[in-house]
């Protein structure tokens, strides 16, 4: 296997005889479903995203975290119910994701949350605004074994980064990269996999040449450019990239915006993954931010008879019918990156 990556290579080991059978039932039950324009499910989630906490120390404006204008209630995940989770889907999930909203940093026990879930052998990741890489948070990260990293800069400069990321420190982030992998240098550690993640907007499109520099100055494994979600975007917004290539939307012949990718009876991710807030809440998918389409809730039954149980099926037969009238779908894109 020396041809492929040394992530790649960490992730097919965590595979096992149970994990791909799920996956295979995973997606012949959605074939199947979508040939048929009726439900049929097998299997549970090969990939979740589990909420660790709300709380963020940014302010951006396309974020519901930041802005504080949260629906739903505020919190951090308890260790009850994330171990409630984790026992229950391991044998299955190839994929975790801690997070959902909110910087997970900020909750005290975060590092506790990764050990647990890399001990049950589930490939494991997290998203940051990069704010807490400190010396002592980047020791624990290593020691922990965290597959993989994500870190958001949005903009090269000060002034362009704090448009969207109101708030931020760009030095500080930097020097946290730094930080972080000077330490897997030394400690001659592959781990995490490190992922600049670039949110292509009108205010910093003109960088996106210096984030490409930027990323190779700072030696990380992999930059991610991606289009940016917009709530507002049918009107417009300032934040839309006016390069074509890196927006989500077109101009309609009306003056509207709409989504550039046409937006099919269908969708993958009802099959393969869901979202768990950190009270509990079971979603559907991480275009649900206020949580308003709630399956079940662990903390009053298994996962598996949500996952399979009369509210999820219900939902997965109307995406076959009017999928462009569930709000939350009307911005999807399915995890459109640019490259």
């Amino acid at each position: 296997m020396k041809f492929l990556s040394a992530d790649k290579r960490n992730f097919i080991s965590k595979l096992s005889i149970k994990k791909l059978l799920n996956i295979f039932k995973l997606k012949t039950s959605f074939c199947f479903s979508r040939l048929q324009r009726r439900v049929f499910h097998a299997g549970l989630p090969t990939s979740i995203s589990i909420e660790p906490t709300t709380a963020c120390n940014l302010h951006c404006p396309e974020c519901p975290s930041g802005l504080k204008q949260f629906s739903r209630p505020v919190g951090n995940i308890d260790r009850i119910t994330y171990k409630k989770i984790i026992d229950e889907l391991h044998p299955y999930l190839t994929y975790l994701l801690l997070y959902f909203q909110g910087e997970p940093f900020l909750h005290s026990q975060f590092f506790q949350m990764i050990d647990y879930a890399v001990e049950k052998k589930i490939y494991t990741a997290t998203s940051t605004n990069g704010h807490f890489l400190t010396k002592s948070n980047v020791k624990q990260l290593i020691e922990s074994k965290l597959d993989r990293l994500i870190i958001s800069i949005d903009g090269t400069t000060q002034k362009t980064y704090s448009s969207y990321r109101v708030g931020g420190n760009l030095v500080q982030v930097i020097n946290g990269v730094k930080t972080l992998v000077e330490q897997k240098k030394k400690t001659k550690s592959n781990l995490p996999y490190i992922i600049l993640q670039f949110l292509v907007m009108r205010p910093n499109q003109h960088q996106i040449a210096d984030i490409e520099a930027l990323a190779k100055e700072l030696k990380v494994d992999e930059l991610q450019l991606k289009s940016a979600q917009i709530y507002d975007f049918e009107n417009g917004n300032e934040l839309m990239p006016d390069i074509e290539k890196y927006s989500r939307y077109k101009k309609t012949k009306s003056g509207k915006y709409t989504l550039k990718n046409p937006l099919g009876n269908y969708c993958r991710r009802l099959w393969q993954t869901s979202v768990i807030t950190w009270d509990g809440d079971i979603v559907p998918c991480c275009f649900d931010k206020n949580a308003d389409f709630i399956m079940g809730n662990i903390l009053k039954t298994t996962f598996s008879k949500t996952w399979q149980g009369t509210e999820y099926s219900q939902f997965r037969n109307k995406i076959f019918s009017e999928r462009s009238k569930i709000a939350m779908c009307r911005n999807c894109t399915d995890g459109l990156k640019l490259y």
